[in-house]
């Protein structure tokens, strides 16, 4: 033992031996160097992404300091992207602390160099193509690049060899400035066994922290740098490398051919055609006026078998139940989708969810779509939007952002003196939040609202009121919390002057495993709730029911059409109050689609080539597969080519 205690001693305290002697000496002067480097080089080309684009944001009038925000702002993804280019230097560290094996600093020189030049024709491939897409570089993007001659002659020559100039330029300046200034040898004069083992102990576990962005929840993505309501400002902060990175990542599996491609295109879209026809274009119309205020409450994870008037048990969501004898119920929704983001384009772009992807993780593809938010502030609307919890979740952040929320609240933006939860500021206080500041907004006003407490790990404030003996008993609690603070929140809005000309209304984001423990692959899973209510609905529809087959992605035109405005850009979405629109439901998974009619059901996964679920009469099981089928093959073309 005594031998032991020696050996230790001289391992720890011995400075020409030291584990931590030898981390701060050569990690630190190597690998930290090369970050720092990867940050300064980031900002260099980032520089000239906004000198490059100078006219355009002249011309906008952007404030300066909004400009220079950027550099901050995109500083965690930075250092994201900079940890991931740094996993290979830091294995070559380790394995020349062992072995002292010179020429693997030439290794790290030329894979330095080969991401500096790459990075560089990254950027200035995006001052290529920012002044006609509007976006950064993408997946879509790169299978042009497999016909250089065609780039070539559809370019602008002067324009070309400016590009080519600038990626050598920047490849030039970083690659010198890397080998001059940053870049240091690893020198080591002898065999240490412990050395290796101390770096891979303490440096591994940071890089991995940096890579994710940090100890949060959520591992970071392109949201964490939106900041500005002026696109490029956002475009300039995102992380070029990370940024393509996702994107292709995403749609690895089908950049060149859809997946779920069963029919011919012609075919498929016929049949989709048909599904939409509507013979006469006409509504209920159940409100008072046509520009109310709007008041958007997203309902985290809330099934259908949350509300009694739904199928659900009584007692979980009394608050709800006196809110319908206001409004209108449409009782016959199904989630598209299965996760928040998918949510948002659902709401907020009419986008139905599909396998594999979602449209909102990638920045290239959401500004292209119509959205809700632009459509009613084109109308004067003031907009807002309130969320408890970090909205990077899903890149919620830059879908919401790209929409041109007037204001927006997260979880950074609430004081100390409000319950936080795992995942962030607790229901009644976001609602207080936006009751407050709806107080002081010009009317017309649209302010969406989304909850946070009903979801995982459902550690809402409240003690539990629900005590059944069930294994989603925490989630149905949580639920009767929002609930509970709904009640209270409409208790407060009813005193106010704007609540008399406001619509509400309250729609699931998805939908969540109840305790009917439905099969994941059948309609009853993702059944949600959508309510509209206030005093602007006409007397005569208060308490009413539109049992209309349907999704939240038809939110978008049954409200627009309530509101005499076009809906047409929003293909996807059908008016529910329109007694001649299709019904149907859909709802997607990992790798396949569920469709439903009045009649049936189906579920099916392509990738198996297994139907989970049929449950459709004999005479139309042929049509209605097809129809189901068809419907996921074009959604996910025009996913591909968004």
């Amino acid at each position: 033992m005594e031998f032991v205690k020696q050996i230790l001693l001289l391992h720890l305290f011995d400075p020409t031996k030291s584990v931590f002697f030898i981390l701060m000496a050569k990690l630190l002067k190597s690998l930290l160097r090369q970050l720092v480097f990867w940050i300064l080089f980031f900002a260099f080309a980032r520089t000239i992404y906004l000198v490059y684009n100078y006219g355009e944001i002249h011309t906008d009038q952007i404030p300066f300091f909004e400009i220079i925000a950027g550099y901050w702002h995109g500083l965690k993804l930075d250092i994201a992207t900079a940890c991931y280019f740094l996993v290979f230097p830091l294995l070559l560290i380790l394995v020349q602390s062992a072995f002292n094996l010179k020429w693997l600093d030439w290794v790290n020189r030329i894979y330095t160099s080969v991401i500096i030049i790459l990075y560089s024709l990254i950027t200035s491939t995006e001052l290529g193509i920012y002044p006609e897409w509007k976006t950064k570089l993408h997946y879509k993007a790169l299978m042009y690049f497999s016909h250089p001659t065609e780039i070539y002659s559809s370019a602008d020559s002067s324009t070309f060899f400016i590009l080519l100039l600038i990626a050598a330029f920047m490849a030039t300046v970083g690659i010198f400035m890397y080998r001059k200034y940053f870049y240091e040898d690893i020198k080591f004069s002898y065999y240490y066994w412990m050395r290796p083992l101390g770096i891979a102990v303490v440096a591994m576990p940071l890089m991995f922290v940096g890579m994710r962005g940090g100890f949060q929840q959520i591992p970071i993505n392109q949201s964490q740098s939106y900041y500005s309501n002026y696109n490029i400002l956002n475009l300039a902060a995102v992380n070029s490398g990370f940024n393509l990175f996702i994107s292709v990542s995403e749609n690895l599996n089908n950049l060149n051919k859809n997946p779920f491609e069963v029919y011919s295109k012609p075919e498929a879209e016929a049949v989709v055609k048909k599904i939409f026809a509507t013979p006469k274009d006409t509504t209920l119309n159940i409100l008072t006026t046509k520009r109310p205020n709007i008041v958007l409450i997203i309902l985290e994870s809330w099934s259908a078998d949350l509300i009694e008037s739904l199928g659900g048990k009584p007692g979980i969501t009394p608050q709800f139940r006196k809110l319908e004898k206001g409004g209108v119920l449409f009782t016959n929704l199904i989630s598209s989708g299965t996760r928040s983001e998918q949510g948002m384009a659902c709401i907020f772009g009419g986008f139905p969810g599909h396998a594999i992807s979602s449209i909102t993780v990638q920045p290239d593809k959401y500004p292209k779509m119509p959205s809700l938010n632009k459509t009613l502030k084109q109308q004067g609307y003031q907009t807002s939007y309130y969320y408890g919890g970090q909205l990077i979740y899903g890149n919620i952040k830059g879908y919401i952002m790209s929409n041109g929320f007037d204001r927006i609240r997260e979880v950074y933006d609430f004081g100390n003196d409000v319950i936080k939860g795992k995942l962030g500021v607790h229901d009644e206080f976001v609602l207080e939040r936006q009751h407050q500041e709806l107080n002081k907004t010009k009317q017309p006003f649209f302010s969406a609202l989304f909850t946070l407490s009903s979801h995982s790990p459902f550690d809402q404030p409240m003690p539990e009121m629900l005590h059944w003996n069930i294994k989603e008993r925490k989630y149905i609690n949580s639920a009767y919390y929002t609930d509970d603070c709904l009640g209270k929140y409409f208790e407060k809005v009813r005193k106010e002057p704007w609540y008399k000309n406001t619509l509400f209304i309250l729609v699931a984001d998805h939908s969540h495993g109840s305790y009917k423990d439905w099969p994941f692959t059948t309609p009853n899973y993702h059944r949600i709730p959508m309510l509209f209510y206030g005093d602007v609905i006409k007397p005569e529809y208060r308490g009413y029911k539109c049992n209309k087959l349907g999704g939240h992605h038809d939110l978008p035109a049954t409200l627009l059409h309530q509101l005499s405005l076009n809906a047409k850009p929003f293909k996807w979405s059908v008016d529910l109050l329109n007694p001649y629109s299709p019904a149907y439901g859909y709802f997607s998974f990992e790798e396949g689609v569920g469709w439903v009619r009045n009649s049936g059901f189906f579920s099916y996964d392509e990738r198996m080539k297994h139907y989970h679920q049929m449950n459709l009469p004999p005479a139309a099981k042929d049509s209605i597969v097809k129809e189901g089928k068809s419907y996921l093959q074009v959604l996910f073309d025009d996913y591909m080519h968004y």
